[in-house]
């Protein structure tokens, strides 16, 4: 599947029709919430059922498409299984929790219901069931056919994200590579490419320093005070556009070029509680998303993902394999055994992609050979040189 993420610019009234359906959604899955904790045996299909029955005690709910609200059943046991999920993980999890009012941003259109109609203009028109056409701004050609929609409030603003049918693969090559993240510098990889950390958060901390003192100083329950909160979300959905965009380049990027990349299996909440200190800054790197983003993308690509133990990475000299205690603030590994010195960060990445090959084994010497046997090819021989057949 291909999803297509789009701005919407609805009219005032379009808005009011949005905000109406986002609250019978709510409604609508805090009634049907309450149906399933009074069930003895859970049957999703008795609870589906039970939508047309609220149609006629609460008519309000025929002024929003079917189709959006029997999408509030799925959400609610894919929630469920959710939960199941997290408890078979030993996670200390409670029960499933009505929603109050604003906590719904999205609005589901499944297999039908909606249109992408095309103009000439610099709008596109996006056709919406009890709702009207509203203007689309459509930056790019949508392959394969539309299949479900989903409407998101994000702060004051509207999104639409388009999901296909098109399959769409990345070619990468036939590189090898280990991958190590940090703070100072995001990436450093086994070729010592380094790739500098944005520092998203530390642009705008200055201007997000100003807005939440003017938000604190506002009266709770006031509209100047809701004004407010809307321009600390502002910055804060700023820094989350810049962070996704940083993250999606460098992410396209190693696919494309490699075929197997070994990473770490980070415990990023873990080592955010040990180093309380450098915690915002682990934070602001955002790992977890970039390494999410690397997995599905190498899935799509061909490209595999093989994740090593982090243990000792740094510490371990890439040439002897001896090992040496390492704080944060040496950012030069001298082995005592060898002699090397070399960034702490290289040191790492290499000592990652040695991990990685002896886990990958004999897949990873074929690739190798095959990589060595095209750069053989693509040199020329001392007849074709000379010019001599």
């Amino acid at each position: 599947m291909k999803a297509y993420k789009l701005r919407l610019y609805p009219n005032k009234e379009q808005v009011e029709r949005l905000e109406f359906t986002l609250e019978i959604c709510r409604q609508t899955y805090n009634m049907l919430l309450e149906e399933l904790n009074n069930q003895v045996e859970i049957d999703k299909s008795q609870i589906q059922g039970i939508i047309p029955d609220l149609k006629i005690c609460e008519p309000k709910l025929k002024e929003v498409y079917s189709k959006t609200l029997q999408y509030e059943c799925y959400r609610l046991f894919s929630n469920l299984q959710a939960l199941r999920m997290l408890k078979q993980n030993k996670r200390k999890v409670g029960r499933l929790r009505f929603k109050g009012k604003g906590w719904f941003k999205t609005i589901n259109y499944n297999q039908s219901g909606f249109k992408l109609i095309k103009t000439n203009k610099r709008y596109n028109l996006l056709h919406l069931s009890k709702i009207g056409d509203i203007r689309i701004l459509q930056h790019r050609e949508v392959e394969g056919e539309i299949k479900q929609i989903t409407i998101k409030k994000l702060v004051n603003k509207w999104y639409v994200t388009l999901i296909t049918d098109a399959i769409i693969k990345t070619e990468c090559v036939g590189k090898i590579l280990g991958i190590d993240l940090g703070v100072n510098n995001f990436i450093v990889d086994s070729d010592d490419n380094k790739i500098e950390h944005p520092k998203t958060l530390e642009k705008y901390q200055s201007k997000l320093k100003i807005v939440q003192q003017d938000l604190s100083r506002k009266k709770k329950g006031s509209n100047n005070r809701l004004k407010a909160r809307l321009r600390v979300a502002n910055i804060y959905n700023k820094i989350n556009n810049c962070r996704n965009d940083f993250l999606h380049k460098i992410s396209t990027r190693y696919i494309r070029d490699c075929k197997i990349i070994c990473i770490e299996k980070l415990n990023i909440n873990q080592m955010m509680q040990q180093q309380y200190y450098n915690a915002r800054n682990i934070a602001d790197s955002s790992w977890g998303r970039f390494l999410q983003f690397l997995t599905y993308k190498a899935e799509s690509a061909g490209c595999k993902i093989v994740k090593v133990n982090p243990r000792n990475t740094t510490k371990t000299c890439s040439k002897c394999g001896g090992i040496q205690i390492m704080p944060l603030y040496k950012r030069e590994y001298i082995c005592k055994s060898c002699g090397i010195t070399i960034n702490r960060d290289y040191n790492s990445a290499k000592n990652i992609l040695r991990l990685g090959m002896s886990l990958c084994g004999d897949e990873t010497s074929t690739l190798q050979e095959q990589v060595l046997s095209e750069k053989q090819e693509a040199i020329p021989s001392t007849s074709e040189v000379l010019g001599y057949e």
